[in-house]
């Protein structure tokens, strides 16, 4: 006990937090045994490319004499950058899923989850290259002891007003999860490239896409238990998530599309995990069924069980604005070599 005391005084403050926040998780559901926790994350890991040029894409930006002057060596520092933020995450227990965009190839993924220590966890992909024109797609990481894949499905975008346009496909994954069917999207949607009012309708089609397999499901499994997820490249109260996907702000009894868009709720709980000109947003969102929130058996969630991860390892100081900012690999065309620039979001699906 001595001995003891004395380690407690010798610890800072900070350190001393830490440790108690990796515990405290651990303790609650230790009380309560009977709840299995599976943690999903959502990740925009900004531009993880390999260095190698690939010819039927726009990538040559990312090479050794490219304008990035990307390399082997700065590759390999970003995929453990990432692996230690899944660890980081999942608090001694890494996500059960864990879906990514900006990534370049099945190469950096398999990299990722085979020669970081995330091997021991057999992490598995699901991701194929997408017609996008930069060559970055989505993909889905997931711990096969925990979840079962019975169906995937890489969805194309159709732009109404322009059927040569590309971008990337919306990823769609059902499995067992626990006792229960899960279905996952994973996405990311066109960005503002160009003015926000010009750009809608590229996110509008995407919203449009998501919908249509949305509503297909729900009209064979009405109380299917579903995750959207994804960099939506709009804030949860934009015309495409409200009008053009559907999804509600609140969780209120008679929300017609079912979809209770958890990053508003965390919008007005204050979190952001995306800073444009010193301002926060929540482009990275999270969105249930009302099936997952109103389970009263089997999966269940709730907003009050996601959140964006706001590591201090995750962000710096903001030197041309107030606070803090996420810490990024590139500034412009310029290596900073941090993590990205997103943080993480994340939430947990309760099983009894």
């Amino acid at each position: 006990m001595k001995r003891f005391v004395v380690f407690i005084e010798f610890c800072t403050l900070k350190a001393f937090w830490v440790v108690a926040l990796l515990v405290a998780p651990l303790v609650i559901f230790a009380q309560n045994p009977s709840i299995v926790r599976h943690r999903v994350m959502f990740y925009n890991v900004e531009n993880l490319f390999d260095p190698f040029d690939d010819s039927l894409t726009r990538d040559d930006e990312f090479t050794p004499t490219g304008q990035r002057y990307w390399t082997w060596s700065k590759m390999e520092a970003k995929i453990n950058g990432i692996y230690k933020v899944i660890m980081a995450v999942g608090e001694l227990d890494p996500p059960v899923l864990v879906g990514m965009c900006e990534v370049e190839n099945g190469f950096v993924l398999h990299k990722l989850v085979s020669d970081t220590p995330l091997s021991k966890f057999e992490y598995r992909v699901i991701h194929r290259e997408s017609p996008d024109p930069r060559g970055i797609d989505v993909a889905l990481l997931y711990r096969p002891d925990r979840f079962r894949v019975q169906e995937r499905e890489f969805i194309p975008v159709l732009f109404p007003d322009d059927s040569a346009r590309k971008t990337r496909e919306i990823l769609y994954v059902r499995g067992m999860l626990g006792g229960d069917t899960l279905h996952v999207f994973v996405n990311h949607w066109p960005s503002k490239y160009g003015g926000e009012l010009e750009s809608e309708s590229g996110r509008f089609a995407a919203a449009n896409t998501l919908k249509r397999k949305v509503d297909s499901i729900k009209v064979f499994y009405p109380d299917a238990r579903i995750l959207i997820m994804g960099d939506l490249n709009d804030e949860p109260e934009s015309a495409p998530v409200v009008e053009g996907l559907g999804a509600c702000e609140r969780d209120i009894p008679n929300c017609p599309s079912g979809l209770i868009n958890i990053a508003a709720i965390l919008k007005n709980r204050g979190f952001g995990s995306y800073k444009y000109q010193g301002v926060w947003g929540i482009i990275d969102q999270i969105i249930v069924s009302q099936s997952l929130l109103n389970g009263k058996h089997g999966l269940f969630t709730s907003p009050q069980k996601a959140a964006v991860f706001e590591s201090d390892q995750l962000l710096e100081p903001d030197k041309q604005y107030s606070g803090k900012r996420p810490f990024r690999t590139f500034i412009g065309y310029r290596y900073h070599g941090g993590y990205s620039d997103h943080l993480p979001v994340y939430i947990d699906l309760l099983e009894k």
